[in-house]
């Protein structure tokens, strides 16, 4: 979707967010949307390992009955 875009029109995209928000807004709307991405990042590592977690878990319960 957005592989298309290049330098210039990021550029573009940045000089049109700071007529529309203006220069004291754009810092608090990058910060909300830096917090966005870490949030939606480390929730998505948790629940990641909460899966890797469980596989493991579910692993050693069928090796163990193999074993007995």
């Amino acid at each position: 979707m957005f592989t298309n875009i290049g330098f210039p029109g990021l550029i573009l995209i940045l000089i049109i967010a700071l007529v529309i928000f203006g220069p004291k807004k754009l810092p608090e709307i990058g910060k909300a949307a830096g917090n966005t991405l870490r949030e939606f990042k480390n929730s998505a590592r948790e629940l990641t390992s909460d899966v890797t977690d469980e596989v493991k878990e579910t692993k050693e319960i069928v090796n163990g009955k193999e074993n007995k």
